[in-house]
């Protein structure tokens, strides 16, 4: 079994399990992503917005600090979702197993996107007023 199959495994049943939810919130993450500023349109817009080597030092700390937590995140999540895969393997699907194990995927799911959070958060803490105008005109 390839990791590409064990990733698309974990993909379906996420996405299976999470598409009505998906639906109801697409609005209120449009409207949160409005709020903050991805490190590529800052680091593209650097010079328009008169980022200063202090905030930019500190963004890239941010996003070190994050890359890295997140590599450590990638491996436990590829572990999740290889256990995932073998319980749906068995002609028998012990469903509490199944169910249990797609919990702690989500748990790690969850611990990714609130680390990608925090490095959004960071960002924007560290650009002015003035700054965040600039780039929502800008984006």
């Amino acid at each position: 079994m390839t990791n590409r199959t064990c990733a698309f495994a974990i993909t379906l049943v996420l996405a299976l399990a999470a598409a009505p939810a998906v639906r109801a919130q697409e609005g209120q993450d449009k409207a949160i992503e409005k709020q903050l500023f991805p490190p590529e349109l800052v680091m593209q817009q650097q010079q328009r917005i008169g980022l200063r080597p202090e905030q930019r030092e500190a963004i890239t700390e941010a996003i070190q600090q994050t890359q890295h937590r997140l590599v450590d995140l990638q491996w436990r999540m590829q572990a999740e979702a290889q256990k995932l895969l073998e319980l749906l393997e068995r002609p028998a699907v012990d469903e509490a197993a199944v169910l249990a194990q797609v919990d702690r995927a989500l748990a790690v799911e969850r611990e990714v996107k609130r680390a990608q959070m925090t490095l959004l958060i960071r960002i924007k803490n560290t650009l002015t007023p003035e700054q965040q105008a600039t780039l929502r005109t800008l984006r």
